[in-house]
């Protein structure tokens, strides 16, 4: 059964959320402003926060520049998930991927599904490791990103989550290219 083991010490992540929008600002973007204040509550860091215009070369520009940066661990998207033809979050970012976390999607769906049911079949949310750095793109409603938040991210976030976290294998991401 999945628990947090008191025992071990909290290690806190450094994390970027990058909204798409044509419109909003950041004193506008809900989405944006619930996911900083679920990472501060958890006890992470908002390491860095934009908002982009719905283009594949934006938005794949701002997370290459981020999953480059070795003071973010990780990205959370919000917005473009969707399948009108502004959404190209996914198509965005999943080149970035070298792995892509299938499960997230999965669970992330299930969870959604609770909630508003088959309405969740029109978010692409999706999840992959890039570089190093795990990235996480959301739906552009506070609800889904407090769904992903509190169902999974605030969980695999936390390194004292058991029985396995994403915080424990980060040294891990990047053997290959060490040679290890």
């Amino acid at each position: 059964m999945a628990k947090i083991d008191e025992n071990r010490p909290f290690i806190p992540v450094r994390i970027a959320i990058l909204t798409m929008s044509d419109t909003r600002s950041l004193d506008e973007d809900k989405s944006g402003n619930t996911l900083a204040q679920m990472i501060g509550e958890a006890g992470h860091s908002v390491a860095d926060r934009a908002i982009v215009k719905d283009d594949v070369n934006a938005i794949r520009s701002h997370v290459k520049g981020w999953i480059e940066d070795p003071q973010i661990d990780v990205v959370i998207t919000t917005g473009g998930t969707g399948f009108t033809g502004r959404d190209v979050t996914p198509e965005a970012i999943k080149p970035l991927f070298e792995k892509e976390i299938d499960g997230f999607s999965v669970i992330f769906h299930m969870l959604s599904y609770q909630k508003i049911e088959t309405s969740t079949i029109q978010s692409r949310a999706c999840g992959g490791v890039a570089h190093g750095t795990y990235i996480f793109c959301l739906p552009g409603s506070p609800g889904a990103c407090k769904d992903a938040w509190h169902g999974i991210l605030k969980w695999q976030l936390d390194n004292r989550h058991r029985p396995c976290n994403f915080v424990e294998i980060m040294p891990r991401l990047e053997e290959h290219r060490r040679g290890g």
